[in-house]
This record gives C-alpha cells, structure tokens and sequence, in this order.
C-alpha cells in the first residue's frame, strides 16, 4: 500500500492518554548470560503509565546496523497510554548475529514475564523497531525457535510491526561472511528463510523505493509477495512516498498506532 504526503497521520486518535502520570525504570537486566560484555550491554528501559493496568505494550528495538544504537522509547509513543521497553542487545562484530537475535529474544520474553509488573498486558504485546530493529523483530516473528528458547511462543504476540526491516540476510552480517553488502543472499539469518502462515499480524512499513536503503522497499515487497503465498491472511506492506531510510521513521508510528488499534479491538 503506497502512503503518499502530505498525510495526516498525526490526526488519527491515539489511546486515552493524557493526564496520567508516567514513570521510568532505567537500566533493567533483562539477561540472564553473565559474560561482561551482555553484563554492560544487555538491559532495557520500560516507561509506563503510573497506577494503570492491562495497557497494550510496545517493545522498540533500536536500529543501527546491527553494529551501532543504544535502547531509546522514542518521542512519538510517549504519554499515549502504551507500557514502552526500549532494548539494548550486543552489537556486531563483538559477536555473531545468532547471539544478537537471541538477545531479542530473551529481552521479549523478558517483558512477557514481566510487564504485568509495569501494567502491561502480556496479551497486547507489540514488537517492532527501526532497520536493524526491524530485521530482529522480523527474525523473533517468523523462526519461532528463537523465543521458543525462553518458553514464549512467538505466535502469543499481538503484532510484529518493524519498520524499514532487512528480509534478506543483513548486510552486516553477509559483511561478517566476506560478502559485499550489494551481493544478495538468503540464509538461516534472513527472515525470507522463514516465512510462514500462521503468524500474528505482520505489518511491513517501508520508505520510498527510489529512496530507502539498498533496496529495502523491494525485499519487503517480495517478503510480503511470499507471505501472501504461503497462505498468510494479515500480512499489509506500506511504502511511505518521498522519504527515505531515516526520514521514514517518524511517519511510521501514525501506521504503528493504526494497527495497534485494530489488533486490540478484534481482541475485544
């Protein structure tokens, strides 16, 4: 679905909101590997509406090219009733993309164990995140195994919602396996590998094809293509004309929130 602009996302009613008050609790471990580096790096921040409960939750990873970012709760989901956990996970080359993906998948779990303890809802889990955010979140969705590992089926999820995600294997993960970043490749580590049927929602939001980043509208669009193929009813693609890579980010969360409406009214 091509999203041209000006478009007033920004105008679509988000969930009550406004004068609760909200709380932080920083620096979470979420982990329970005990090496220093996942000792420094594996911790998350859960931002919450004070004295609520069975809010609907946003898990945000961060992008960066699997290489680079630290955990955020960014700007556009604060005070609008959502429990926020912005995840940190160990970075390429320190470690292997195995190791990276399982980190997303214990800081999940995680907050499925856990958020009821902040008001959140397990039930109304969303997991989404920005490039390389979006490719982890894209991984956790489709190979079940990850979040399998901690007891969580992948499938208890409300909705995957990543944002300008790698379908094919990451680049800087190819970069580890002595392949240019311009040469394609389909493996274990590419969520294409993996593409199923009987998955929660899957909503794909792109930037322009002209703009986006090696390519990365037309991987979703073909991620997208095979889901459909395979049989699987809730998959939408969005491309958002005129922006690019980074500029896609911001518009975005109008379609995040969009969807996070639906999928907790057919809940009801």
């Amino acid at each position: 679905m091509r999203i041209f602009f000006p478009f007033c996302l920004c105008c679509m009613m988000s969930l009550t909101l406004a004068a609760q008050d909200y709380k932080w609790s920083r620096d979470v471990a979420y982990s329970v590997k005990t090496d220093a580096y996942a000792l420094e790096r594996l911790k998350l921040d859960v931002y919450y509406p004070d004295g609520q409960k069975d809010n609907p939750v946003v898990v945000w990873f961060h992008g960066g090219g699997l290489e680079a970012g630290a955990k955020e709760v960014p700007t556009e989901l604060r005070r609008k009733g959502y429990v926020v956990v912005g995840v940190n996970y160990r970075l390429l080359p320190k470690v292997t993309v195995d190791k990276t993906i399982d980190d997303a998948a214990e800081a999940v779990a995680w907050v499925m164990h856990h958020i009821g303890d902040y008001g959140g809802s397990p039930r109304k889990v969303f997991v989404t995140g920005h490039s390389a955010g979006g490719y982890l979140s894209m991984m956790l969705c489709l190979n079940k195994t990850w979040l399998a590992r901690y007891g969580v089926d992948a499938d208890s999820i409300a909705a995957y919602i990543p944002f300008s995600g790698q379908a094919i294997t990451h680049y800087n993960v190819r970069k580890m396996q002595g392949i240019d970043a311009l040469q394609p490749t389909i493996d274990q580590y590419a969520p294409l590998y993996w593409v199923r049927k009987d998955c929660p929602p899957f909503i794909l939001i792109c930037g322009d094809r002209e703009l986006e980043l090696y390519g990365r509208y037309d991987e979703n669009q073909y991620l997208a293509r095979m889901m459909k193929l395979v049989g699987h009813p809730h998959t939408i693609l969005y491309e958002l004309d005129g922006f690019d890579h980074g500029t896609m980010v911001h518009p975005a969360f109008g379609l995040l929130e969009k969807h996070i409406r639906e999928v907790l009214k057919e809940k009801q």
